[in-house]
C-alpha cells in the first residue's frame, strides 16, 4: 500500500508527533494548547481548571508545566497514567453523576474549562459530526454551570453540520466568542477550536 498523499500536512503532523516523543508529551495535541495558551494568555488570572476528555493527558502534562500550581480535575471514559497533583475522574462528561462529582472536587466554581473531546470515529462523517458536538455542547453546559463573571472554556469542535447553529447559541451565552486554529493542527483539518469567555447571566457579587 503506497503512502498517502498529503505531502506538506503528513510532514506536519508526523513532525509534532516526534516532537512530542522527543520531549516526553503523551500526545502531539500538546502543541496545540501550547500555542494557544501563548497566543490568547490563556492561563491568565485561572488558578482552577477543569479538563474534560483529558486522556491519555497531553494537556494536562502542559498545564503542569506551565503553572504547577494549577488545581486540576481532569475527566474522561478512559483511565488516563496519574499526574502529581491532578485529581482525575473516570466518566462520561454528559452523565449527571459525573458532572455533580466535578461540582464536589472543585467546589463548584472553576477559572478555565477545557475540551479536545473527540468521538470515537465511525467513519461516518455526518454521525461523527454529531456524536462530536454532543461533547461540545456538554462542555459548554459544564462550563456556564462552574465559571465566574470571567471564566473561560476552550472546546474542539468539528466545522460540520449544526456547527453554525452551535456557533449561534454559544454567542448567546458568553460576553466573548472566537475561533481558533493553532499551527499545530492540520489546514484541512475540520477542527477548530472555540474559546468563549464571561458567561452572560452571573451574579454580579460572584468571583472570576
Amino acid at each position: 500500500m503506497g503512502r498517502p498523499r498529503g505531502g506538506q500536512r503528513e510532514r506536519k503532523k508526523e513532525h509534532y508527533y516526534r516532537a512530542a516523543k522527543r520531549e516526553g508529551y503523551r500526545s502531539r495535541s500538546a502543541y496545540k494548547l501550547k500555542q494557544i495558551v501563548k497566543k490568547q494568555k490563556l492561563l491568565l488570572g485561572v488558578d482552577r481548571v477543569v479538563e474534560l476528555c483529558c486522556s491519555p493527558g497531553g494537556w494536562t502534562q502542559v498545564l503542569k508545566e506551565l503553572d504547577s500550581s494549577l488545581q486540576i480535575v481532569a475527566v474522561d471514559l478512559d483511565m488516563m497514567p496519574p499526574l502529581e497533583g491532578v485529581k482525575f475522574i473516570q466518566g462520561d462528561i454528559l452523565d449527571e453523576k459525573v458532572i455533580e462529582r466535578i461540582e464536589s472536587l472543585t467546589g463548584g466554581a472553576v477559572d478555565l474549562v477545557l475540551s479536545d473531546c473527540s468521538p470515537k470515529v465511525t467513519g461516518h462523517w455526518d454521525l461523527d459530526v454529531a456524536r462530536q458536538l454532543s461533547l461540545v455542547e456538554g462542555t459548554i453546559n459544564i462550563a456556564y454551570r462552574l465559571l465566574g463573571n470571567k471564566g473561560k472554556v476552550l472546546a474542539k469542535v468539528f466545522q460540520g453540520s449544526g456547527f453554525q447553529e452551535f456557533l449561534q447559541s454559544v454567542k448567546k451565552r458568553f460576553n466573548s466568542v472566537k475561533l481558533i486554529k493553532p499551527d499545530a493542527s492540520r489546514k484541512t483539518s475540520a477542527e477548530i477550536y472555540l474559546l468563549a469567555i464571561g458567561p452572560r447571566g452571573r451574579n454580579p457579587q460572584e468571583s472570576s
